[in-house]
């Protein structure tokens, strides 16, 4: 499954190139993040807001890389995301603190073509998706420094659907959902895009995506949601 997942996010080789129709989307994320992150046992509560309004004052940097392949009804996908948001505050007793959050986020999952009419393509897929939680957080300028990352891996099921709307157009939706207490107390992520074909092999697309987790162990908790509209490009080979 390793295998073919590559072959989704990085494309084709020429060799597979007549038994495998794959695609590699880079996207652009506006991601804010939003939530409640203790990073470790006796660390002060970082609190993110979600509101959009708020995405570009706590964003540092959000993008993710998505790769889809097929052959006849066998399908594999993967994507990997990068998401860090920063926030400045007041903790008690009314010490001037900053805190960063950043996660990385690896998702692979291969399936069956289940439904397939021309118009309407749903993929049925099940998965796992490792995740890297990492947070800093300084207190009175650095005088105090303290940081700490967690691992984890979450089992997940999806769908995907791709639906074409007009001879250029279609709509893809993207569901997934992780299997509870196997990794994260919670994992879900959400993907909607409309998509336009340019050439024979190149499409643009636009959507929103959501990506929640909810992680306890012992003093570290994260409970947080990085929700945004998204850009892409798809090459197809």
């Amino acid at each position: 499954m390793i295998r073919l997942a590559a072959l989704a996010i990085l494309g084709a080789t020429p060799a597979l190139a007549q038994d495998w129709n794959a695609q590699v989307t880079p996207y652009v994320w506006a991601s804010g993040l939003g939530g409640d992150v203790t990073p470790f046992t006796g660390a002060p509560t970082l609190s993110f807001d979600k509101s959009f309004s708020e995405v570009l004052e706590d964003l540092d940097a959000a993008f993710f890389l998505s790769g889809y392949a097929r052959r006849d009804r066998f399908v594999v996908l993967g994507d990997l995301s990068y998401s860090a948001s920063s926030k400045s505050g007041l903790i008690p007793p009314g010490l001037p603190a900053e805190g960063e959050v950043s996660q990385r986020s690896l998702t692979l999952a291969a399936g069956w073509r289940a439904i397939d009419n021309g118009g309407l393509a749903l993929d049925v897929l099940g998965g796992v998706r490792a995740w890297k939680i990492e947070a800093e957080i300084l207190v009175a300028g650095g005088a105090i420094s303290r940081s700490g990352d967690k691992d984890f891996v979450d089992p997940i099921i999806a769908l995907r659907a791709n639906y074409t709307l007009a001879p250029r157009w279609s709509a893809i939706a993207y569901i997934d959902h992780g299997v509870t207490g196997m990794g994260s107390e919670k994992t879900t992520q959400v993907v909607a895009t409309v998509n336009y074909r340019m050439t024979e092999r190149a499409y643009v697309s636009v959507g929103y995506r959501r990506l929640d987790v909810d992680y306890r162990s012992g003093g570290t908790r994260v409970d947080a949601t990085m929700a945004g509209p998204l850009l892409g490009l798809t090459w197809r080979f």
